[in-house]
This record gives C-alpha cells, sequence and structure tokens, in this order.
C-alpha cells in the first residue's frame, strides 16, 4: 500500500525554489537553480547537540528526477524507524545507489539543451562509454574512488593526452552532480588524483592543420574557378574568408546583409559563442549571388534539398584534385601568415579576421570594436591576391 502525503507528482515537478514539507519530516528541496531532492529530517534516539536538546538532522534521499515520491516516503519511513531505534542512518540504511553507467546517462540527457550541437553533446557521452563505462559503468556511485578514476584515466594518459583530460574531466562532473544528490560525500576523487600528482606530466604537443602556402593559393584557386561543384564554390567562400567549415556550410541567407557587404555568422555556429561579423568582398559575392538562384535554405545545399553540403565535400574536392598534404582548416593558417608575412596587418586585425580572442578578458571588455573598418581592407586585399588580381592589391596596399 503506497503511503500519503501532502505533495503530489504534480507539485513535485512545478514548485518554486525553497524547502516543501510532505509531513513526516519528508522534504522536496528546490534549488535557485531547478534542481530538486528530497530530504527528511529526523532525531537519532541519544543524540544531543551543544545545548544538551535533542539534534534534529537532515540526510538526502536522493534527486526527485531518480527518486519517485512514493519511493522518498518509504526511505524516509525506513529513516525514522532506524533513527527510533538509535541508528544513524547515514551509516545504516540501504540506499539504492544508481550506478555510473546508469548515472551519467541521466547527466547526459539533463545537460542536453546545453551543448553547443549534437554533436559535442554525443562526444561528450561517447569518451564516457569508451572509456570509463567499461571500467567502472557498473560501479555504483558511492564506491568511486581514486583508484577507481586511476583505473579510466592511466592506460590513455601519455597515448591519448586530450582525451583523458577530457575523461577526467566528465567523470569528475558526474561524480560533482552525484554529490549534489546526495548519492556520493567527501572530495571528488578526480581532484584527488589531480593534487597528489598521481598521473605524470605530459608536454602537450600543439596540433597543426597542414596548410597550403600563400604562395601557392592563387594557382589552386584560380584551378577552383574552373569547376561548376557545389564544393569548389564552398572552398572557394572558405578560403576568401578565412572561415570555419562548420561556420561557412551552416550559412543561410538570412544571415547576408548585401547591402552593407556582411555576412553575420550567429553565436551557436561560432566557436567562441560570440556573433562574428565577416567583411564581404567582390570576389565573395560573385560566388554567392548566382547561387540565390537555387532558392534554397542554404547558401551552399548539399544533394538534399534545402540541406547543406557534407562536412566532408570540400575536403574530398582536395583529394580528387590531388592536392595533398593540405587541409580545409588549413586556409584559415594561410592567411594568417600571409597577413603578417606579406599584408603587415596588425595582431588584433589578423586574429579578429579569424575570430580568435584577442587579449585578456578585461582587455576584451574594454575592447568593444571589432575593427570592422580594418578587416574590410584586409579582406580585400586577400581577396584581389588570391583572385590574381595583383595591381589592385598593390594599389590598396598604398592606402
Amino acid at each position: 500500500m503506497a503511503l500519503s502525503g501532502k505533495l503530489t507528482k504534480k507539485l513535485v515537478e512545478n514548485l518554486g525554489a525553497g524547502r516543501h514539507g510532505d509531513g513526516n519530516g519528508l522534504y522536496l528541496v528546490v534549488d535557485p537553480s531547478g534542481a530538486r531532492r528530497w530530504i527528511v529530517r529526523v532525531v537519532v534516539k541519544g543524540s544531543k547537540n551543544k545545548k544538551g536538546a535533542p539534534l534534529r538532522t537532515d540526510f538526502g534521499l536522493g534527486g526527485a528526477d531518480i527518486v519517485t515520491i512514493n519511493q522518498a516516503r518509504e526511505r524516509a519511513l525506513e529513516y525514522r524507524r532506524m533513527a527510533k531505534q538509535g541508528l544513524n542512518p547515514r551509516f545504516n540504511a540501504e540506499r539504492e545507489i544508481p550506478t555510473f553507467e546508469e548515472f551519467a546517462q541521466q547527466v547526459h540527457i539533463e545537460r542536453m539543451p546545453t551543448w553547443k550541437n549534437v554533436k559535442h553533446g554525443q562526444q561528450w557521452i561517447n569518451t564516457l562509454r569508451d572509456y570509463a563505462f567499461p571500467k567502472i559503468g557498473r560501479m555504483p556511485l558511492d564506491s568511486i574512488d581514486q583508484p577507481e578514476v586511476m583505473m579510466c584515466l592511466a592506460p590513455i594518459w601519455t597515448e591519448k593526452h586530450a582525451t583523458a583530460k577530457r575523461l577526467s574531466q566528465r567523470i569528475k562532473t558526474v561524480l560533482d552532480v552525484a554529490k549534489s544528490k546526495g548519492f556520493r560525500s567527501g572530495e571528488n576523487p578526480v581532484t584527488g588524483v589531480k593534487d597528489a600528482g598521481a598521473l605524470p606530466k605530459v608536454k602537450a604537443k600543439p596540433k597543426h592543420h597542414k596548410a597550403m602556402r600563400w604562395q601557392d593559393v592563387p594557382a589552386f584557386y584560380a584551378d577552383l574557378k574552373t569547376r561548376n561543384a557545389m564544393a569548389a564554390k564552398a572552398l572557394m567562400f572558405t578560403c576568401l574568408t578565412g572561415s570555419r567549415t562548420g561556420e561557412v556550410l551552416g550559412m543561410q541567407w538570412g544571415e547576408i546583409d548585401f547591402g552593407a557587404r556582411l555576412w553575420n555568422c550567429p553565436e551557436e555556429r561560432m566557436k567562441g559563442g560570440v556573433v562574428h561579423r565577416v567583411p564581404l568582398t567582390y570576389e565573395m559575392l560573385a560566388i554567392i549571388e548566382p547561387l540565390k538562384a537555387l532558392k534554397s535554405d542554404y547558401v551552399f545545399e548539399g544533394q538534399k534539398r534545402h540541406k547543406p553540403l557534407s562536412n566532408m565535400a570540400m575536403l574530398m574536392l582536395l583529394r580528387r584534385m590531388q592536392v595533398d598534404g593540405v587541409t580545409v582548416h588549413g586556409f584559415r593558417s594561410t592567411f594568417r601568415d600571409w597577413a603578417s608575412e606579406v599584408a603587415n596587418a596588425s595582431r588584433e586585425v589578423a586574429e579578429m579576421s579569424l575570430a580568435h580572442k584577442v587579449g585578456s578578458d578585461v582587455e576584451r571588455a574594454y575592447a568593444r570594436s571589432d575593427l570592422l573598418e580594418k578587416r574590410q581592407v584586409l579582406m580585400d586585399l586577400w581577396s584581389h591576391y588570391v583572385s590574381g588580381e595583383t595591381a589592385k592589391v598593390l594599389q590598396l596596399g598604398q592606402r
């Protein structure tokens, strides 16, 4: 027979921040963040506070998203019975502690609205699936300590250091959330492993994308202009703008202001999470304006109607052109080298053209300008150079 109380399932789901009593010492606690958890307040027989009065103690029963209202009532009753017998529930209760894998999957679902994109969210759980679940997935959350964390991290710490660092961050997140919902106590073992220096220091090697020499770009671009494939047009535009693949392929017509010659790339597609204004040159406009006739949602439409070009299309084009040792992302490095070595552009203008953050947080707080006018001049120079208009490069360079 189910136990009764003041709260209902609907109230549990909708009550605002605060502590809401169900009766018999059971409370639903709703944090300002919206997180919901159960606690029970009991007096363990014989326990006293500093003044000699009976000591009331709160015990966590788990998150309301995992522990139902009836389960919470049953556990609260169990805790009250133990307290009357002089037994401390913290050490005597038989709690249903979720396994690491069960709880990690729940954390992943809860955080889905916060992921920058679906791919990032899938990578988050995949890292745990590949390197943590086989080792500690079936273990209860409260039994995971430093040896178990080491068991996951040590095998890949030096060989796949970047992956291992992401894995440690994600294990830590799962265990931190578990503690906040009453399934763990004490220090996070990931923090303990780090503070103890238990894993060797690994010097990270910078990863460079293979890039074309800027001297070779005009000939390559001339070859691209002879091709009619959508991938060729997208690659031309990518080369001229110095933008990332995802930024270009996700571009929709509403982002383009033809009158102002501007492309406003929205924050959800930007790595830095901030809207980026890209000045459009006449060469760039010559690429995209004819594509309006397709009346697609996307500027660079793929094989499926109103769907963007595949993110592998430009790389496959490079392979068909037998351009070895070059990646699409590498054209950003090509532009950056040219801007420094040929255009003598300032670091701030060159970096902002690539949507890189410049300076410290404090400096960026005061530097509100995105240097659009200066970036327009630099992009005009780059467009004329890439398209082989040397005379115009010299003319602009003398301004």
